[in-house]
């Protein structure tokens, strides 16, 4: 630790530039893809507004349990087939994938296709799992 110290006070230009990067990609990485909402949030969500759930994660992992009218375009599929969700561009977009990595990436996709008001599950399906909140099973 005091070796630490102690290269932070000989080094200050290295020190500041790697702490500003640090901030940097947080700020960049909290930005990507739209913003996040929590469990509790998004179950508000659906129950207001027309909006969509995206389940991005592969078929079979979507069948093992998904939210309640989630529609399903695994990830690696979603540029082929936004035609299937184009009424929903001005609607919210709410991203699901296993534990929210996805969802950022998908997120960019979305936005780049005109979509307006895009939103990521925090945590993904791991964390909606946590929360206790149901799941349904098969397609």
């Amino acid at each position: 630790m005091d070796r630490l110290l102690e290269f932070t006070m000989n080094h200050p230009e290295l020190v500041g530039t790697f702490v500003v990067l640090l901030v940097l990609f947080f700020v960049l990485e909290s930005r990507r893809g739209g913003k996040t909402v929590s469990s509790q949030q998004l179950t508000n969500l659906m129950n207001k507004d027309e909006g969509l759930v995206l389940d991005v994660r592969e078929s079979k992992e979507f069948r093992e349990g998904h939210i309640t009218g989630a529609r399903n375009i695994p990830y690696s599929k979603l540029k082929d087939n936004l035609g299937e969700i184009g009424q929903f561009k001005d609607k919210p977009v709410v991203l699901v994938c296993k534990m929210g990595q996805h969802a950022g990436a998908a997120g960019k996709i979305l936005h780049g296709a005109g979509f307006k008001n895009v939103l990521r599950l925090s945590g993904g399906i791991t964390t909606w799992k946590s929360d206790g909140l149901p799941l349904v099973k098969g397609k």
